[in-house]
């Protein structure tokens, strides 16, 4: 098996976006960190056009079966959806004489509308515009996304059957799949005429509703809470759904029957490992409630907690034997939205990360750091609520990045722990000067801890470390979801952040 994160030693020594010492990454590496960490949007200290220019520099650096193997990683892992599609359309663009592109197509694409946001961004990719912008297409893209079309049954191909610039139908022309069944054979067919059944949707049902005429508000309420509440017992309100529509469900008023219906589903451990939801989005949920004057709010919060608890549990746990330090970074770098849609910063996925990790050791200090390093406690089974307090507490340590503090104020007490856990985008920077760095302390730290372990969740693949990361029981992980603590299992077993995708099998 080839190893794509070997030590060697000899990280080459750069500046970092704040012109502080830093190490670069291996191609394998930095690829790995973009990619976990990309919303394809500007980030703090780069342009989104600047992010997929050093995208596809890194592709022609790697090896095009690991390319793939990060792009399945990606999509089957870290439940990303934009950044698969994105690697496998550039891949094509300078690798496209095997089936691995096809390969690749097919199997990342898992939703029927990732066919056509598969051709959209392959247009967008080789500029292409106008009325003949498909013609041409790759021979494995095709192939990938015939094979894809057999994939989906008609509620999943209606469902997704939008009215945009690349529709269900210009596929179907485009890629020609070939059906594997009589009835998949019906199912093209009705795609072509524009047949499809229309889906049982909580948007289609509010859509019909909307037509409809009401002789008073008061009647226009009383139809809309029997809408969601029918939405709501007929169990096809799918989990996403369920969690982008809580508000709306709570203002509808719906019965207390079905509020205990959706808090059942919605902390079910069976449907939240099903539903594959990034734990930002529990947050999101969460921040819509908070100033709901609803009756049920409450018991909708403590639904959403226990949701994510979930996830909680699978995360290695750390006893009372073992001591862990984590540190969250608050800095000014790390507010930035992750997309220009999104109100969620990767200051909030990291600080929500860092709960969850929290929420399962025994023995553990929290805390955040800016211009200074401060501890604060909180306790375990609120992870969005803590969340919360963090960030309201987030100007006592004011927005620079002296992630240096923290192993300062462990050498300064002379402590010894086992674990220290930080949450930052890496762009470390004593803005004290001098030449105590992070990199720096812990050589020192190590002299009074020879044991200790330091982990850096990289969470925006900048593509440059603090520190040197070579035999020095210091370890990278990046990404923003929950699956990276599967990262920290493997790293625990004695692997290493690129183990994972390298296991995967195209």
């Amino acid at each position: 098996m080839m190893r794509f994160n070997t030590p060697t030693g000899k990280q080459e020594m750069v500046q970092n976006h704040e012109g502080a010492k830093a190490f670069a990454f291996t191609p394998a590496l930095e690829l790995y960190t973009l990619v976990a960490t990309a919303g394809l949007s500007d980030k703090f200290y780069e342009k989104a056009d600047e992010t997929l220019d050093r995208l596809r520099s890194l592709i022609l650096k790697n090896d095009p079966v690991f390319v793939g193997k990060v792009a399945v990683y990606a999509r089957e892992q870290m439940y990303l959806r934009s950044i698969p599609v994105v690697l496998a359309v550039e891949l094509a663009r300078v690798h496209n004489g095997d089936a691995l592109v096809s390969t690749l197509v097919t199997r990342i694409v898992q939703r029927a509308d990732e066919i056509t946001e598969l051709l959209a961004y392959y247009c967008v990719s080789n500029g292409r515009a106008d009325q003949k912008k498909l013609g041409a297409l790759s021979k494995q893209v095709q192939k990938g996304l015939a094979e894809a079309f057999n994939k989906f049954d008609e509620y999943q191909f209606a469902k997704y059957n939008r009215d945009s610039g690349i529709s269900l139908k210009d596929a179907l022309f485009i890629v020609h799949p070939k059906a594997k069944a009589e009835a998949q054979q019906a199912l093209f067919d009705k795609i072509v005429v524009d047949g499809l059944a229309t889906p049982y949707t909580w948007e289609t049902e509010l859509s019909m509703l909307g037509l409809l005429s009401f002789n008073s508000e008061k009647q226009r309420q009383v139809a809309q809470q029997a809408k969601w509440e029918e939405l709501i017992f007929s169990e096809k309100l799918g989990y996403m759904a369920l969690l982008r529509n809580l508000r709306n469900i709570l203002e509808a008023s719906v019965s207390s029957e079905a509020i205990k219906k959706v808090c059942g589903y919605l902390a079910n451990p069976k449907a939240v490992t099903m539903s594959k939801q990034l734990p930002f989005r529990y947050l999101n949920a969460y921040r819509e409630l908070k100033s709901l004057k609803s009756g049920h709010t409450g018991r909708v919060l403590d639904a959403l907690e226990d949701a994510l608890l979930v996830s909680a549990a699978n995360i290695p746990g750390y006893d009372a034997d073992i001591s862990v330090v984590i540190a969250a970074d608050v800095s000014g770098s790390m507010q930035k939205t992750v997309s220009a849609k999104s109100k969620m910063q990767n200051y909030d996925i990291g600080l929500l990360l860092a709960m969850l990790l929290q929420s399962r050791c025994a023995n553990v200090v929290t805390g955040m750091f800016g211009d200074s390093w401060k501890t604060i406690a909180v306790p375990k089974k609120n992870v969005l609520a803590n969340v919360g307090e963090f960030h309201r507490r987030e100007g006592e340590v004011g927005y620079a990045t002296n992630g240096n503090l923290v192993i300062k104020d462990l050498l300064k007490q002379r402590k010894v722990v086992d674990k220290i856990m930080i949450f930052t985008d890496c762009q470390l920077w004593n803005t004290e000067g001098g030449q105590e760095t992070i990199d720096t302390l812990w050589k020192q730290y190590k002299q009074i801890a020879p044991g200790a372990r330091l982990y850096l969740f990289d969470l925006a693949g900048y593509g440059t470390t603090p520190l040197r990361l070579a035999g020095r029981d210091v370890f990278l992980i990046a990404g923003w979801s929950d699956k990276i603590f599967g990262v920290l299992q493997a790293i625990e077993d004695g692997g290493n952040a690129l183990g994972k995708i390298n296991e995967i099998e195209l």
